[in-house]
């Protein structure tokens, strides 16, 4: 299966409550913290959802 490394380069601090319960979702808990994903249409909506706070590695 295919991954996707996420690393989140913005504060979730002032972004609205469901941004910061996608980025909770995706197990992403402090600034520069880098987490492994499944590559998949549901990632990739998480993703699109918080562009803005995150950063898609590889």
């Amino acid at each position: 299966m295919a991954t996707i490394k996420v690393k989140q380069v913005k504060s979730r601090i002032g972004a609205p409550l469901y941004q910061k319960r996608t980025l909770d979702s995706m197990g992403l808990r402090k600034l520069n913290h880098v987490v492994e994903l499944e590559d998949n249409p549901s990632v990739r909506g998480q993703i699109q959802t918080v562009h803005h706070l995150v950063k898609v590695i590889g």
